[in-house]
């Protein structure tokens, strides 16, 4: 089974925690998009979906989806049923790290309002400790070089993303060379800095359940 394959697998999984009559958070990046397809299929029991980015949203929308501003969605409903997303790694402790696709910060929101955040990833993004894919932060750029120094006295080896502005307007310092063994330390850490908006460790916002794609078929890890 290739990788895509199992990634197929883990977004078509995941509509077992899509609720009829429920408004559903959706996340961003390559395994986010093939969920958006299958729900498409279910389009028609749900109220519709907050997204993770301008991506996402346009992905919904071309599947006939409607797509919901997350305010206007937590005035119909106290929160979201379940935020459905992918991740970058993931630990034993069902810590993640996000942001591959720059989407952290909209991505961290949704998934705080939610009541249930579904990872959905394949076996290759399992690790023993978060730091082996480099450490998205997005920054208000004025704070670029502040930010760098303190990922440097960390241990980091801090990289601004070339060429890429969030959908927020701000920019990503990816961080590599990382062995993260307190990951909500070190998050709470970071988004101390001034200037930082949030940074992709999810400690605070870790997934409630991890559907695991394996050539042998999907794990549910909880």
């Amino acid at each position: 089974m290739t990788q895509n394959e199992m990634k197929q697998k883990v977004a078509e999984a995941a509509l077992a925690y899509v609720e009829a009559g429920t408004i559903v958070g959706v996340g961003t990046g390559s395994t986010a998009n093939m969920f958006i397809d299958a729900l498409a299929t279910k389009k028609n029991d749900i109220i519709g979906a907050v997204a993770s980015s301008e991506a996402t949203a346009q992905r919904l929308k071309g599947h006939g989806i409607p797509v919901l501003d997350l305010n206007e969605a937590l005035k119909q409903v106290a929160s979201l049923s379940v935020y459905i997303d992918g991740a970058d790694e993931f630990d034993g402790k069902k810590n993640l790290t996000k942001g591959g696709g720059g989407a952290l910060t909209r991505e961290k929101i949704v998934a705080a309002a939610s009541d249930k955040f579904i990872c959905i990833v394949d076996e290759t993004k399992r690790v023993d400790h978060l730091g082996a894919f480099p450490l998205p932060i997005e920054v208000i750029p004025m704070a670029c070089e502040l930010v760098i120094g303190i990922a440097k006295k960390n241990g980091g080896e801090p990289k601004v993303r070339a060429g890429f502005t969030t959908d927020n307007g701000n920019i990503i310092i990816d961080v590599h060379g990382l062995k993260i063994t307190d990951p909500r330390a070190l998050e709470d850490e970071l988004n101390s800095v001034p200037g930082v908006v949030t940074n992709g460790i999810f400690s605070h916002q870790g997934a409630n359940v991890v559907l695991m794609g394996t050539p042998d078929g999907v794990i549910t890890i909880e």
